[in-house]
């Protein structure tokens, strides 16, 4: 039984090490110039630099917000849930995920993560 368990397992790893390479490999461009590196503007040379600064700031607010934005999906099913199981555990599990929650944004704001301007 552990022979073949080892067997399947020695061929998967290198079915995906094969199919790895040799997307690896064809995956790869060969041809580098000017023109298909620059940024395509209807033809015309560039304008400006393709590259802009980026606010880290709004970066780690985007971030913030789609984490929380995730939590808030969580917390809609508890609602309709509520009287399809026990009222004890239902109140256990949402008061302990409502206090990480609770927790998680109290660190960003210790941390200053939510204010936009120093």
């Amino acid at each position: 039984m552990i022979i073949i368990i080892y067997t399947i397992t020695v061929t998967t790893i290198i079915i995906t090490l094969t199919i790895m390479s040799i997307s690896s490999t064809l995956a790869k461009k060969t041809i580098m110039d000017r023109e298909k590196n620059s940024p395509f503007e209807c033809g015309f040379d560039p304008k400006g630099s393709a590259r802009l600064p980026f606010s880290l700031r709004f970066f780690l607010i985007a971030v913030i917000f789609l984490i929380f934005d995730v939590e808030i999906t969580l917390l809609l099913p508890l609602a309709p849930i509520m009287y399809m199981s026990n009222i004890c555990s239902w109140m256990t599990t949402s008061i302990f995920f409502l206090i990480i929650l609770l927790a998680g944004l109290y660190h960003e704001w210790n941390e200053g993560a939510l204010e936009w301007a120093n």
